[in-house]
């Protein structure tokens, strides 16, 4: 009798033993990531091409004023406004990346190598062209909603191959596919662009966060924070739906409505990105996979806040390394991000063949 008491207890023991490591792992990847995100907000707004001291740039985010007027501009104009623009975009991109691998159930799934990004590209590229003919400017909501349109023709070609095809490789085999008939229209209309105004449209077809203004950090923040939030509000079905769709449907999971819930906010996600900042390679696969493996779960309520602040931290330090390494030249952010990127996606494909998977 005294055997059979204390089993309860030591099997509760156990549990809250192992609650409390959950715990504790989750408080402490979350610490090291706000940690590392503020070591890199430091070193963009620091380091460039024009040295301000520390005591300089504090008084000028906290006072709006400096010593000399142009330290101000390069502050709050230039630095600032790309720092921000990193984050959120960075954010925005991994957390498509994990509503695509949910959706198609497949961690490399990606934005970029589903040719989503490509798609946008293709479809801004076109409005931007078309109304800098017509007009002198090309409002941001416009690009959002090229970039949109985009991304969901991209998509509706993914999911009409998706139908005809069962495995998935061969799906990622015609998502590259995709991406890089997108990529070679979006070459073509580069080319034999005529527009003085849009000289800087092959700079932006490869991918960078500079020229970013306060404005288009505005516009970003409403249409992302919109879209996290819903993903957030999708944690229940998401965290089903990793069971298996018959045990959603017996969730109560409407799974037509959430597939095309998830289509919708990934394309929205990675059409922002794209709009304002182009294809960014890689970051959709490679970040969720490691805020996942350093979690140790893949709870969404868990993972979705941790994905974004991953994607944050990833993209603000690579478009550091694009600043810096070859100054005063810049590399494009997707070169960057393929580089740290890509590799991680070595590391999964390799891990899965050796578990079997």
């Amino acid at each position: 009798m005294t055997r059979d008491k204390r089993q309860p207890a030591s099997s509760g023991g156990a549990f809250h033993q192992e609650n409390f490591r959950r715990r504790t792992r989750f408080i402490t990847v979350f610490l090291v990531m706000i940690a590392l995100l503020l070591v890199v907000v430091v070193l963009n707004v620091n380091m460039g091409s024009v040295t301000i001291s520390p005591g300089e740039i504090v008084r000028i985010i906290l006072t709006h004023q400096g010593s000399d007027p142009k330290n101000v501009d390069i502050i709050w104009e230039l630095r600032l406004p790309r720092i921000l623009m990193g984050a959120i975009l960075g954010g925005g991109l991994s957390l498509a990346g994990f509503l695509l691998q949910t959706y198609f159930e497949n961690p490399i799934a990606g934005p970029f190598v589903l040719g989503i990004s490509s798609g946008s590209k293709m479809i801004v590229a076109i409005t931007m062209i078309v109304f800098l003919s017509r007009f002198s400017h090309v409002s941001s909501w416009t690009l959002i909603v090229a970039a949109f349109i985009g991304a969901l023709i991209s998509t509706g070609f993914i999911l009409i191959i998706s139908r005809r095809v069962t495995h998935m490789a061969s799906l990622l085999v015609a998502g590259i596919m995709v991406g890089y008939i997108c990529s070679a229209i979006t070459d073509f209309i580069v080319t034999f662009a005529d527009d003085s105004d849009i000289v800087n449209l092959r700079d932006w077809s490869l991918g960078s966060f500079s020229g970013s203004s306060w404005s288009n950090v505005g516009v970003t923040a409403i249409v992302i924070g919109v879209a996290f939030a819903l993903t957030l509000l999708l944690s229940k079905p998401i965290g089903a739906f990793q069971l298996g769709e018959a045990y959603a449907q017996s969730m109560g999971v409407n799974v037509k409505r959430f597939r095309v819930a998830i289509i919708l906010l990934s394309s929205l996600l990675s059409g922002c990105v794209t709009a304002f900042a182009g294809p960014i390679s890689f970051v959709g696969i490679a970040v969720p996979f490691l805020v996942k493996m350093s979690l140790k779960t893949a709870r969404p309520l868990i993972v979705i806040p941790g994905t974004f602040l991953g994607g944050g931290v990833f993209c603000m330090w690579c478009d550091f390394i694009a600043r810096m390494a070859f100054a005063p030249m810049e590399l494009n952010i997707s070169t960057v991000t393929a580089m740290f990127g890509a590799p991680v996606v070595i590391f999964m494909m390799i891990r899965k063949r050796r578990w079997g998977a």
